[in-house]
């Protein structure tokens, strides 16, 4: 006998996303969250989250291992004195609050860290603090080793965190970082590691309600570099800036995925990531992911990357992908390009008896400088521009012996 109840399908309102929520299931509810390692398979290339890494090169910390503890960890401030009042620096047990509480590990290489080593550095803010916080994390081997961050900023908080990454290491790192409500925080993680680092890094991100966060990631050195950033927000009116800025050299790889979560109403987010690469070998990837909950009426979002190829032989990877669960919205999109250097501003430059390579470094200097300004650390602005102008200088210097071999 056949059925004849009539099938109601419902239709979206625009102006009431709560009304009929997304049918098919998000990125975010797909993605598996777990401390255990065994809930994510071994990475290979046929999973989409790994088709653009070198697996190869990064297998070591596919499985848990017994960290070296080789890499220094030092906290200050960034003129060196000791933490300024309002800053506490303390070591817990991994699962010991506030470690542990910023989502979980959503790959498996961030699984592994946290299940190799037993213990977080936490830094606590509270209040106005004047001054930048700078952790120095350098490495003294190429040991396996893991470290576990954690940044847990009070309600109304100001305050910038630096870390810097240096040396030589092969590590495994996490870092957590927590915004209260009201607050105003920087956190600036640069990576100027030796050519032979190797360094895989999970950011997982809570931004409170009504509060700001500027997250950059700075990347200017390493064999291979993976960095995974996760985020969402804590209530209404949180807004999110995520810079980066990174310098692929021949041979290297570096590689940041970001996946920001619009689930509460009236939220911003902007993502910027520029790179420029230079050398035969030269790999850089961008997969820029944004999420726009029914949860997140209100939600103004944008995400940019790119990239600036200074000579053949280099490959770069951008990768937006935007989900829109959610129609009554301020603005969601995204953009990426992957480019030379544009002829005709060299010739302009050129035509005023600028010499090409120094054309060349002041094209590189302004796609970077709005960038390096916006992280707001006029010291770390100065160290940036500086060490890009040697990677340009070191690349012309490269060039010339290539020539004079081939002769």
């Amino acid at each position: 006998m056949a059925d004849n109840k009539e099938i109601n399908i419902p239709v979206a309102d625009p102006n009431d996303p709560y009304a009929v929520p997304a049918a098919m299931p998000s990125s975010a509810d797909r993605a598996p969250r777990s401390f255990d390692v065994a809930a994510f398979p071994e990475p290979a290339k046929n999973q989409d989250e790994w088709r653009y890494t070198p697996l190869e090169r990064i297998d070591e910390f596919f499985e848990p291992f017994a960290p070296s503890g080789e890499t220094e960890v030092s906290v200050a401030m960034i003129d060196g004195s000791a933490p300024a009042e309002g800053v506490t620096v303390r070591r817990v047990a991994k699962g010991e609050a506030p470690s542990g509480t910023v989502s979980k590990p959503n790959d498996r290489v961030s699984a592994v860290e946290w299940n190799s080593g037993e213990g977080a550095t936490v830094i606590e803010l509270n209040g106005e603090i004047a001054a930048p916080v700078l952790v120095k994390v350098h490495g003294n081997g190429m040991d396996l080793d893991s470290l576990h961050l954690v940044v847990s900023a009070a309600d109304k908080t100001h305050a910038d965190v630096v870390i810097e990454h240096d040396g030589s290491a092969r590590l495994a790192e996490g870092v957590e970082i927590v915004t209260g409500r009201d607050s105003h925080v920087s956190v600036t993680s640069i990576q100027e590691w030796n050519k032979d680092a190797k360094h895989v890094g999970n950011h997982r991100i809570h931004v409170g309600e009504g509060a700001s966060l500027r997250h950059s990631v700075v990347t200017l050195g390493g064999d291979v570099v993976r960095i995974r950033m996760d985020q969402d927000f804590g209530g209404e009116q949180g807004e999110l800036n995520m810079l980066g800025i990174y310098f692929v050299d021949p041979g290297e790889h570096i590689e940041h995925r970001t996946m920001v979560v619009h689930n509460h109403p009236d939220c911003k987010s902007r993502v910027v990531y520029k790179g420029a690469l230079d050398g035969k070998g030269a790999h850089s990837t961008w997969v820029g992911n944004a999420l726009i909950e029914p949860t997140a009426p209100g939600t103004d979002s944008y995400e940019l990357n790119r990239n600036l190829v200074l000579t053949p032989g280099a490959i770069a990877d951008s990768e937006p992908n935007l989900e829109i669960e959610n129609g009554n919205i301020i603005g969601a999109g995204h953009a990426s390009s992957v480019g030379r250097f544009d002829d005709e501003e060299l010739f302009y430059l050129e035509s005023r008896g600028i010499p090409e390579t120094e054309a060349r470094k002041l094209v590189v200097r302004g796609f970077f400088g709005e960038l390096v300004e916006e992280i707001g650390i006029p010291a770390i602005s100065e160290h940036l521009m500086n060490v890009i102008d040697r990677r340009l200088a070191r690349g012309e210097s490269d060039a010339m012996a290539q020539v004079l071999e081939d002769k």
